[in-house]
């Protein structure tokens, strides 16, 4: 990296959760990612309530666009996220919140450790071992 590339980097700034942009139903995406392995777990949707309560109580809350109620994860299936670190991205308008799993634990309501382990395929999509668009 130059050093013009280095000086025309966007400077890392704290935002308040006021801050974050939401879309027209007042919701935002937030990416889970487990903090110790980097896995993307799943991915679920916000709106400043379910942002609030994250924040106070340190479990991840979800706004359920089908169920139109909040649910804190983990409350049946005993699979809570512990929040480590929230980042907003450079719109402000998608969330990633580094969680740590209890051991053994998962975040798929499958069973599976992640909700992403469907390979999609077809025409364009990228095959198994195929690194040359990574």
């Amino acid at each position: 990296m130059t050093t013009e590339q280095t000086a025309q980097q966007a400077q890392p700034r704290d935002l308040q959760p006021h801050q974050i942009k939401y879309d027209a139903a007042g919701l935002v995406p937030a990416v889970i990612q487990d903090c110790r392995t980097g896995a993307v777990l799943m991915v679920g949707y916000m709106d400043q309530e379910a942002l609030r309560r994250t924040l106070a109580g340190g479990k991840v809350w979800f706004w359920s666009r089908s169920r139109r109620e909040y649910w804190l994860k983990g409350n049946t299936s005993g699979n809570f996220f512990s929040v480590r670190e929230i980042y907003a991205d450079c719109d402000g308008d998608a969330l990633l919140v580094k969680v740590e799993l209890k051991e053994g634990g998962v975040a798929c309501h499958t069973g599976s450790y992640s909700c992403f382990f469907n390979p999609l395929s077809g025409e364009g999509a990228r095959q198994k071992g195929d690194r040359s668009n990574a």
